[in-house]
């Protein structure tokens, strides 16, 4: 289904912006903000750890199973499908509060994490239509 092919490529835009914070995070170096101003008051944030992993490599890792499992759907796997429902309704709540965090906590935003955000509405969009669509179709 041409929806779930779309969240795959969707998704390698995730995955590459939070790689790029976790090799940032992980080399020490500081994140140039080229829009906003509030990059490294964020990624310095103690929120941007959690547990000692640096938030980014959770969700490269949640963009790498979302790549996995649209990849799959695309291919007529149902079982795929079914879980990437809940995954990408997971990321999106998780990046309504991160965005909260950076809006009413932090005081600055992060033109790399709000792109994930987008990034993630776009696929909760997008995986939603499509299970929309599925049911119509049973």
């Amino acid at each position: 289904m041409k929806l779930y092919v779309t969240a795959a490529v969707l998704s390698l835009l995730g995955l590459a912006d939070a790689l790029y914070l976790t090799i940032e995070h992980v080399t020490g170096q500081s994140v140039r903000c080229t829009i906003v101003a509030g990059c490294s008051e964020v990624l310095s944030s103690h929120y941007a750890v959690v547990a000692g992993v640096p938030l980014a490599l959770i969700g490269a890792a949640a963009y790498f199973g979302v790549f996995s499992l649209a990849t799959l759907a695309a291919f007529g796997y149902r079982i795929a499908a079914t879980l990437l429902t809940p995954l990408v309704v997971l990321m999106f709540l998780v990046s309504l509060w991160l965005i909260y965090l950076q809006a009413f906590v932090i005081h600055a935003f992060c033109q790399f994490c709000l792109f994930s955000a987008a990034v993630t509405t776009a696929l909760t969009v997008l995986v939603l239509i499509a299970v929309l669509s599925r049911r119509k179709t049973t």
